[in-house]
């Protein structure tokens, strides 16, 4: 088994490519610095294959989930990374903070990161705010999801996952189903797919696929049971009614005959095909249980490879000194 300074030299230093002291989107990311993070991530998965052993790589420094929307996952496996990595974490409860009394997102940004804050961890429903406080803090951001503008560590344990059990990404087809319209994971699965070589196509009822997303360079489709038989990975989005103003569709029994991925839609599609939900899911309306717990199902791996990335994106933000 391999011991603390065996990964710590397989690590290295953090490469000279990576300069950037934020991580706000994969759109600004180059292909060569999302390979850069999935590579890491890749060797962090093996140590917590190993049994989750501790790496004392950010000793000293602490990390901040700043979370204003609800989360199980994301600020879980934050809270998990930085402390596999030795660092110290604070999680911060908005309902029980000065914001009742009056004070403004960036003053309380800025008072957490005054107690010695190095990476602050913030996920908001308003698009934007990530990057509002990289202008105003001193301290490196990561985004954890912003509205429904992008999720980047999300859309990068995603990748990593199709690379984990396809290898490259390039000339892979990947459907990303459902809602598109409020999806982060969406945007983000998108820009990073696409930036590795992959045919991307987003599906869904046409009050949440608009034909506009074909200037991204993706491919827009309405009938899920078209594209079964061409399609390598199928990354199946929970449907976010708490986003949406009114219900895009009669019924979710309505969605569900169109778009749940069960065993009779699995049957026609590639025997290899890869099953993704970034969750919560739901079951029997995104998927049937069979599917998601099914062999083709990596819905687990995701979970996993979650850690590892976010191990990876926190090493290279504050592992530099």
């Amino acid at each position: 088994m391999a011991t603390e300074t065996d990964i710590l030299q397989e690590l290295g230093s953090v490469p000279s490519l990576w300069t950037r002291r934020h991580l706000l989107g994969l759109e600004e990311l180059t292909a060569e610095e999302i390979t850069l993070i999935l590579d890491k991530a890749a060797i962090f998965r093996r140590v917590l294959d190993r049994g989750g052993r501790k790496i004392a790589a950010l000793t000293g420094k602490t990390c901040c989930n700043l979370f204003f929307e609800n989360s199980t996952r994301t600020k879980t496996s934050f809270s998990l990374a930085a402390r596999r990595l030795g660092a110290d974490t604070l999680d911060f409860t908005a309902s029980s903070s000065s914001l009742s009394k009056g004070e403004t997102f960036i003053d309380t940004a800025k008072n957490i990161e005054a107690m010695g804050v190095d990476v602050m961890i913030v996920r908001h429903q308003t698009p934007g705010s990530p990057h509002l406080l990289s202008q105003n803090l001193k301290c490196s951001v990561i985004n954890a999801g912003d509205g429904a503008h992008e999720h980047p560590t999300q859309g990068l344990l995603d990748i990593m996952t199709i690379r984990q059990h396809r290898g490259s990404l390039k000339g892979l087809t990947v459907a990303l189903v459902g809602d598109i319209l409020f999806s982060r994971t969406a945007r983000s699965n998108i820009w990073g797919l696409k930036k590795l070589g992959a045919h991307v196509i987003v599906c869904g009822p046409s009050t949440l696929v608009s034909r506009r997303w074909a200037e991204l360079g993706v491919e827009c489709c309405y009938s899920l049971d078209d594209i079964l038989p061409r399609v390598d990975v199928l990354n199946l989005l929970r449907i976010q009614f708490e986003r949406q103003a009114t219900r895009p569709f009669p019924s979710v029994r309505e969605y569900a005959h169109l778009y749940t991925m069960d065993s009779e839609r699995l049957a026609r599609a590639k025997p290899d095909v890869l099953i993704l939900a970034p969750g919560p899911i739901n079951r029997g309306v995104e998927v049937t249980p069979d599917v998601a717990d099914g062999p083709q199902s990596a819905i687990l791996d995701q979970v996993t490879n979650g850690v590892a990335v976010r191990m990876a994106v926190l090493w290279l933000m504050a592992g530099r000194t």
